[in-house]
């Protein structure tokens, strides 16, 4: 015998499987929507959208602030041995250097880089500071072409990690040199890797096919011309295999602040 279902008890039945199955849409969204992306504010131009390894970008009109933690989203044996981006490394590191691991390990910080929205020409260059001096795509820190004050980094070199960066004894993780996940894991030796404190951005190694190098840049180490994403043209930092690989003598623009 097959039992006749009120229409009442079939209307509230559907109903509560639609419910259902909109509840379950909806918690499906929202799982998706607090995956770890970089909150962007209204008016920042798409060009830092580029800073993945932000967890904030946003300006006032006047600056950028950039938010990070300064954590490598690439394996290094600086991590600790439980972190899941611990990765033992020996052999040669930047300049063909034997590997030697110094005593720091990663720990995360909280930067903000505040820079100029709009960069212009410095009337007079200043010198760079030990520390952060700019912040690469991935949320890392460029640091200067010295090891302490107007100490090369010839002895420093050889605790470059597989990627060529390393922590400072505050745990600060920082490259000196070509961020290598970038230019060969993330993007190429000719994009776009980050910013220095004066707005103006750091290109790759090479240009045009052709390997930068300091004779084909000025002092501070850059020159002017268009690229891909500044198709006016606009100054822009190359970074070079020989000191002082990232920065020359001084910023291009007047630089703006990071605070930790």
């Amino acid at each position: 015998m097959v039992m006749k279902i009120p229409k009442f008890l079939l209307v509230v039945g559907m109903a509560a499987f639609a419910f259902i199955g909109i509840s379950c849409k909806k918690s499906s969204s929202t799982n998706t929507s607090t995956s770890n992306t970089t909150v962007v504010g209204t008016g920042v131009p798409d060009v830092y959208t580029k800073i993945y390894g932000a967890t904030s970008i946003t300006t006032d009109g006047s600056y950028v602030y950039i938010k990070v933690t300064g954590a490598p989203d690439h394996k290094s044996v600086y991590y600790a041995s439980t972190n899941s981006l611990y990765e033992a490394f020996s052999g040669t590191t930047f300049g063909g250097n034997t590997f030697s691991k110094n005593p720091n390990s990663i720990s995360i910080q909280n930067y903000t880089f505040k820079i100029p929205l709009n960069p212009t020409k410095a009337a007079t260059s200043a010198a760079t500071p030990l520390g952060p001096i700019g912040v690469a795509l991935n949320g890392v820190p460029f640091f200067n072409q010295y090891a302490g004050p107007n100490q090369p980094l010839t002895n420093e070199v050889v605790s470059f990690d597989q990627y060529w960066g390393h922590p400072a004894p505050s745990g600060d993780y920082h490259y000196h040199v070509e961020p290598l996940y970038l230019t060969t894991v993330k993007a190429s030796k000719s994009a776009l890797l980050g910013f220095l404190l004066d707005g103006f951005p750091v290109y790759g190694p090479t240009e045009n096919g052709v390997t930068v190098t300091n004779s084909n840049l000025d002092a501070l180490h850059g020159h002017s011309h268009a690229t891909t994403e500044y198709p006016n043209g606009i100054y822009h930092y190359h970074i070079t295999s020989t000191d002082p690989y990232i920065n020359g003598s001084g910023f291009y623009g007047t630089a703006g602040t990071v605070s930790r």
